[in-house]
């Protein structure tokens, strides 16, 4: 029996007259306004499903990073609020949520849930609202908490529910509000969590061959997945500022922007390359510029890797250039590729983006294979760069698009799915059930 055969499901819960706790991750807004509201919509099955059942929900989520941690502050305003999400569920769903105000502990943020709540509980049992959005979980003062102030918080949040759901695959850091409920309620992943987590063993298990495409802006945030990836992947491809360490370190030349720190961990990662049957597929080409301050006519150009003398000095890489992917080689692995894994945008976008189009662009042409792309700046850039091929790609079974790119990096990292602690803690809950 597999583990997500033993995963408490939603559909499965006995939920009927019941208030559900419902955690997502609508971690969408930036200056008071969506950026894109694809979480929010990929979350929309599992909150109809507890309508749909009889039940009354009450969602939460994270937004931005209001928390200072230098000085324990948490700065509450008005760009990290939740407001624009039930905005956003009313006018495109028709779903009346309720929010409330909270009491703030001096700089600390809110202390906890302010009781007035309990008279919004009252509308949403009589019916007269369809649900509640508490406010940002991080406003809390337990939620990133370690210690007795988040499990007070986990305490709250349960004693405002029957049930606890999780749907909030991209928020895998072990908070308040996505593992604490679990100790004091029945609790489910929900429909997307589910969802997410098959798509996740595809990367673990997949058809054969794969083709990782992982890019970053530091080697050492991304050393640890790339090092499993190795393992699981057929090939991998990098991009970034992590691929111009990358070529640095294999052809000793220097690029201007990269760090002492990451030029180490990119001579490491190159040895440990030479042991693993996994090939580093490298873009015969990149594109130098002598400014970060956009695309300035006469200030950039492009390079042939294979060209590049021991010794040299480029200013800033920043891109890919597009006719690496007119290679036949690449073409072929691209083709006889099976499964893709991408988390990366291979430029620095806006102004560096050819890269980005001519790697997605090619990709797309494979049909038959199937092609999973992390969430954050990926889904973003796919869509700002080639809108028409994302949209048809939202419905194209061959495409999946995560939720949550970190979140997957993660469970690579630690080599499971199931070693992630909102997982583990659905799987190992107390016999509430």
């Amino acid at each position: 029996m597999s583990e997500m055969d033993v995963l408490p499901k939603i559909q499965d819960a006995d939920i009927f007259g019941k208030l559900v706790l419902i955690r997502v991750d609508h971690n969408v807004v930036k200056k008071g306004k969506i950026s894109d509201s694809y979480r929010i919509d990929a979350t929309i099955p599992t909150i109809l499903h507890v309508l749909k059942k009889g039940a009354k929900p009450i969602l939460m989520t994270h937004i931005g990073r209001p928390l200072d941690k230098q000085t324990g502050n948490i700065n509450i305003n008005s760009n990290d609020d939740v407001l624009p999400i039930v905005d956003y569920l009313r006018q495109k769903y028709g779903l009346c949520f309720a929010t409330i105000e909270s009491q703030k502990c001096g700089e600390k943020g809110y202390f906890g849930i302010d009781t007035s709540i309990n008279f919004i509980i009252k509308d949403l049992k009589a019916g007269l609202i369809d649900g509640i959005y508490l406010p940002n979980t991080r406003f809390f003062i337990g939620e990133e908490d370690k210690g007795e102030l988040k499990s007070c918080f986990g305490k709250q949040l349960a004693g405002l529910a029957d049930v606890f759901v999780n749907d909030a695959f991209g928020s895998w850091q072990p908070h308040a509000s996505t593992v604490s409920p679990v100790d004091h309620l029945p609790s489910y992943a929900g429909l997307l969590m589910q969802k997410e987590i098959k798509h996740l063993t595809d990367i673990f298990h997949p058809q054969r061959p794969l083709t990782a495409v992982v890019a970053g802006a530091k080697f050492d945030t991304k050393i640890k997945p790339l090092k499993e990836l190795l393992s699981v992947a057929d090939n991998l491809i990098l991009g970034g500022v992590i691929f111009n360490a990358y070529i640095a370190a294999k052809y000793d030349v220097k690029i201007k922007g990269i760090s002492d720190e990451d030029m180490e961990i990119a001579r490491d990662f190159v040895k440990l390359t030479e042991q693993h049957s996994c090939k580093v597929i490298e873009p015969l080409y990149i594109v130098e510029s002598d400014t970060l301050e956009g695309k300035v006519e006469g200030q950039y150009r492009t390079h042939k890797i294979s060209e590049l003398k021991p010794g040299a000095k480029l200013n800033f890489v920043l891109d890919i250039d597009p006719k690496s992917f007119e290679n036949e080689a690449i073409k072929e692995m691209v083709f006889k590729t099976n499964t893709f894994f991408v988390n990366a945008v291979m430029g620095l976008t806006p102004h560096f983006s050819e890269g980005t189009i001519g790697m997605y662009s090619l990709i797309s042409q494979n049909k038959e294979a199937l092609k999973l792309y992390g969430g954050g700046d990926t889904l973003q850039e796919f869509k700002n760069l080639l809108s028409d091929l994302y949209y048809k790609c939202v419905d194209d079974a061959q495409y999946y698009f995560f939720t949550g790119g970190g979140t997957i990096l993660t469970a690579i990292e630690q080599g499971s799915p199931w070693k992630l602690d909102m997982i583990r803690a659905l799987l190992n809950q107390k016999k509430i059930i």
